[in-house]
């Protein structure tokens, strides 16, 4: 279990309190967790949002890799070659 070591502060009105604390009952959760649950859920969203690649992507990519390889003859006779190159 990870240490809870950071604290966040807020200011807000009675009215958002109460509604807080009124779902967090709802929802059978202490109102922290209710808090924290709905605000990580909302940057995880936020964050999906912003990524410049899209999950598609992503996901043709996971499939892809999970393919056999494909040989590509002519790239396998060059890597056979011998290096003409050595490193000092």
């Amino acid at each position: 279990m990870t240490t809870k070591e950071k604290r966040l502060n807020f200011r807000i009105t009675e009215a958002t309190e109460d509604r807080l604390v009124a779902a967090a009952q709802v929802a059978n959760e202490s109102l922290t967790d209710f808090v924290l649950g709905a605000a990580s859920r909302h940057a995880d969203d936020v964050l999906a949002a912003w990524t410049p690649v899209p999950s598609d992507y992503f996901d043709q990519l996971l499939s892809a890799l999970d393919e056999p390889p494909v040989v590509i003859h002519s790239l396998a006779i060059i890597a056979k070659r011998e290096l003409r190159f050595t490193q000092r």
